[in-house]
C-alpha cells in the first residue's frame, strides 16, 4: 500500500493539489505493479533497464542502497527477468540487462499503468504545454526550459 507523500496540511491549494496528484501517482504505480507480479522496487528497477547498467550506477539512479538493488536484482533473476553479464573491461564488475521476458512483462505494466497519459487527457494542448512548463519551472527553481 502506498504511502502519502504529503503532510497532515498544506499551505497553500497549489501543494495540496501537488501532493493528491502524487498519491494518486503512486497508487496507480502500485497497483499496475502488483497486477503484474512486481513489488513498486521492481518495476521501478525494471524500467530502468534501458540500457547495460552497473549496480552501483542503478542504486544510485534509483537512489537506493546498493544491497537493496542487490536483492531486487536477485528476485528479478530468479523470474528470469533480468541477468547479470560480465562488464566488458572489468571482469570484478557486472552489468544488468532486461532478459526478453522482462521486456515483455514491462512493456505489459507500461500498457497498464495510463495514470499519466488519462491525467493529461483531461486537458487541450496548450493545457498540456503550459503545465510541463509549469513543472519544470517548479523542479528548477524559475529556470523553465522545454525538452522539445
Amino acid at each position: 500500500m502506498a504511502v502519502s507523500s504529503g503532510p497532515v496540511t498544506a499551505s497553500t491549494d497549489a501543494e495540496r493539489a501537488m501532493f493528491d496528484f502524487v498519491d494518486a501517482y503512486d497508487r496507480a504505480f502500485e497497483t499496475a505493479a502488483l497486477e503484474h507480479g512486481l513489488s513498486v522496487a521492481q518495476a521501478c528497477v525494471l524500467g530502468r533497464l534501458t540500457r547495460r547498467i552497473g549496480m552501483r550506477e542503478l542504486a544510485d539512479e534509483i537512489g537506493c542502497d546498493a544491497s537493496n538493488v542487490t536483492q531486487i536484482i536477485r528476485r528479478l533473476e530468479a523470474r528470469d527477468l533480468v541477468r547479470r553479464q560480465p562488464h566488458p573491461d572489468d571482469r570484478r564488475s557486472r552489468h544488468i540487462v532486461r532478459t526478453a521476458d522482462g521486456t515483455a512483462l514491462y512493456a505489459a505494466f507500461e500498457e497498464s499503468f495510463a495514470f499519466a497519459r488519462s491525467a493529461i487527457a483531461n486537458l487541450d494542448a496548450r493545457e498540456q504545454d503550459q503545465l510541463a512548463t509549469l513543472l519544470r519551472k517548479a523542479l528548477n527553481g524559475g529556470q523553465a526550459h522545454s525538452s522539445r
